[in-house]
């Protein structure tokens, strides 16, 4: 009996034990990648006024950190330049050591949105990724690139940790890539990080926090939504606005599925949103998605991070010649201007015509390398690799023709005849099929050089539109290779 009671005493001592082992998210684990070069946020849990001390692999210093009365703790560590070096970093309160391995320093960039940034490299059901068997082949080569998929869940209050406290545990999130595991990453967001690790030679790091079918308010703070929005944040308003679609419901993603991952020290932020915000007013969209940038660089303390994102493609809306995917593309490329350090990039022509009622177009490679070429020359160093696509300028009538000048075109504007996309109106408002091509003559004047447009049915024309309804491709393109922004030069 005295033995039996000496092993239950070790095995209660073993258990006390465990428990005030250190504990930690599940975003920091094996296989992570930490922002290169910085003092990089660490964090977790331990014994309330435990001092946790936390050493590297690849430095002498030890760091520490009194846990407070909740038992959280947080530190800074100076991470090394990027490598394929595996690193491992230890958390020791006095009662255990936690070790994670295969660590590696790169430029970790969060993949946010809605399905089209969720869409896996191998689809969803019913909705495949081109040239998948190639991308799973390839895959091998880029063992540098790591993910995190973030689990979504909705919740009331903001969450500290991707799972509930009761999940317990430590790592586990992040995936190394391989022919094996490409398949469960965000298309766009491997898509880019390739194009990045094929140029810097480094690790690319993802984090993937977003939501099928979620809205922009779905991701703001319940202080932003009561200042700013009419949207409920109490969880009976909640489920009255929107009682058979949880997806749509504001507050709760960003509670459940963002906050988890603000802590986290990264590079950048990847955005594909906004076919759930169909239907917005006057310009409540593009202000919206200003506000929740301003938010999350606010919440991430990490200054202006670059906010790069991605237009809606075109989609039928139960109306083809409809303009509400018109309207948010509108407001897309609107908010592109009023908010610090973000840039957008058009897919306009990343639809096939039978894609029509695709709401998930199967041309994901493009749109992740456009991202990929935006923070390469913005953010890294290439200037000569161009990202910009053309965007309306300014317009003339001259009798029954309209000259048209774009912007960031690169001096260069394709196809020269044969144009698709325009349309042209007058005083009536009624919009007709137009024929567009180039106009050049020698002699430097501002007008011999642009884009004119005429229709047979528009003697006066007032305005023009290009591909500026819900499913409408255009062909024109510049120097980069890359397509003319939608637009419309009426406000009807």
């Amino acid at each position: 009996m005295k033995a039996k009671a000496l092993i239950f005493v070790a095995l209660a001592a073993c258990c006390l034990s465990a428990q005030a082992k250190v504990r930690l998210p599940h975003l920091i684990g094996d296989n992570m990648i930490l922002q290169q070069d910085t003092d990089a946020r660490l964090w977790g849990w331990a014994a309330k006024g435990k001092t946790v001390r936390v050493t590297t692999s690849w430095s002498d210093a030890v760091v520490t950190a009194k846990a407070d009365k909740d038992g959280r703790f947080m530190v800074k560590v100076r991470t090394p330049k990027a490598s394929y070096e595996p690193l491992s970093v230890t958390f020791d309160d006095g009662d255990g050591a936690v070790t994670i391995n295969n660590v590696l320093a790169g430029e970790v960039w969060v993949c946010a949105g809605q399905s089209n940034m969720e869409m896996p490299v191998k689809g969803f059901w019913g909705c495949p990724v081109e040239d998948y068997n190639n991308v799973v082949i390839d895959a091998a080569k880029h063992p540098g690139i790591h993910s995190a998929k973030i689990p979504s869940i909705m919740r009331m209050t903001p969450q500290d940790d991707v799972l509930p406290p009761s999940g317990g545990g430590s790592g586990g999130l992040w995936r190394q890539c391989s022919p094996s595991t490409v398949g469960d990453f965000s298309a766009t967001g491997y898509f880019f990080a390739r194009v990045l690790n094929q140029a810097l030679d480094i690790p690319i790091g993802l984090i993937e926090a977003n939501k099928g079918g979620s809205r922009v308010e779905s991701w703001l703070t319940k202080e932003n939504l009561e200042k700013y929005t009419d949207e409920p944040t109490d969880s009976a308003g909640i489920v009255r606005f929107k009682p058979d679609q949880d997806y749509l419901r504001g507050l709760l993603w960003g509670n459940g599925t963002f906050n988890p991952i603000l802590n986290y020290t990264v590079k950048g932020i990847l955005f594909y949103q906004g076919c759930s915000n169909i239907g917005d007013p006057g310009n409540q969209y593009s202000e919206r998605l200003k506000l929740l940038v301003s938010q999350w660089r606010s919440q991430f303390g990490l200054g202006d991070i670059p906010f790069y994102f991605v237009e809606i493609a075109p989609y039928h809306y139960d109306n083809v010649d409809g303009i509400e995917g018109a309207l948010i593309r509108e407001q897309q490329f609107r908010a592109s201007t009023i908010i610090p350090n973000s840039s957008l990039v058009c897919t306009n022509d990343l639809v096939y015509p039978y894609e029509t009622t695709q709401i998930h177009p199967t041309q994901k490679r493009q749109v992740g390398e456009r991202l990929a070429y935006t923070a390469l020359n913005r953010d890294y160093g290439f200037e000569q690799v161009l990202y910009k696509s053309s965007s309306y300028k300014d317009m003339m009538v001259k009798n029954d023709t309209v000259f048209i000048h774009l912007q960031d075109n690169y001096h260069a504007d394709a196809p020269y005849e044969m144009i698709r996309g325009f349309e042209v109106a007058g005083d009536d408002r009624v919009f007709h099929p137009a024929k567009a091509q180039h106009y050049w003559r020698p002699g430097g004047n501002y007008w011999d050089e642009a884009i004119i447009v005429t229709s047979p049915e528009v003697k006066k024309p007032v305005a023009v539109r290009y591909c500026f309804r819900n499913f409408q491709i255009g062909n024109v393109i510049n120097a980069a290779n890359l397509p003319l922004f939608p637009f419309r030069t009426d406000n009807w």
